[in-house]
């Protein structure tokens, strides 16, 4: 069994868009912080934490890290590259955009369940009607209504034809 990871994702950064961005965001931070001790070193001024996104202040805060600390920015970076490289992920595809709220728990249910680092990609598929559809790497699960009209179908004919004769 693989180690359990010594840092966490917060559920606000659920899919590999969101780890990108921050990784991004991170490394915009790094040299901003840099470039900026470079000017204050001979004013001996302290650095001011610049304003970050809120998944990133998330990413920080849920870990313990301040943003300000070099180590604590390179500990988050190589966290952020094996996250990508190496995370499990999913593609959830619903009928309709699941809320905020929804996605949370969805993605919170996962981490505890399946993998603590799993990334989750939302989709739109209108034509599955109600349920939704999971892929992961290597299998699809369908566990939409369409999925279960369409194995039901010899049963609602006769049900349907039932009602007619009668």
């Amino acid at each position: 069994m693989a180690p359990k990871p010594t840092l966490a994702l917060p559920t606000l950064l659920f899919g590999v868009v969101e780890v990108r961005r921050v990784q991004r965001e991170l490394e915009a931070l790094e040299e901003l912080v840099q470039q900026s001790a470079l000017r204050n070193k001979a004013d001996n001024q302290a650095t001011a934490v610049p304003q970050v996104s809120r998944l990133l202040n998330a990413l920080a805060t849920e870990n313990h890290k301040d943003l300000l600390q070099a180590a604590d920015r390179a500990e988050l970076m190589v966290f952020l590259k094996n996250v990508i490289e190496h995370a499990p992920s999913l593609h959830i595809s619903f009928a309709t955009d699941p809320s905020a709220g929804f996605t949370a728990k969805i993605v919170a249910w996962l981490r505890v369940n399946v993998h603590p680092l799993v990334l989750v990609q939302l989709g739109l598929q209108p034509s599955i009607a109600a349920g939704c559809v999971v892929r992961t790497t290597n299998k699809v699960f369908d566990l939409s209504l369409r999925d279960a009209f369409t194995k039901q179908k010899s049963l609602l004919l006769q049900s349907l034809e039932g009602g007619v004769a009668q």
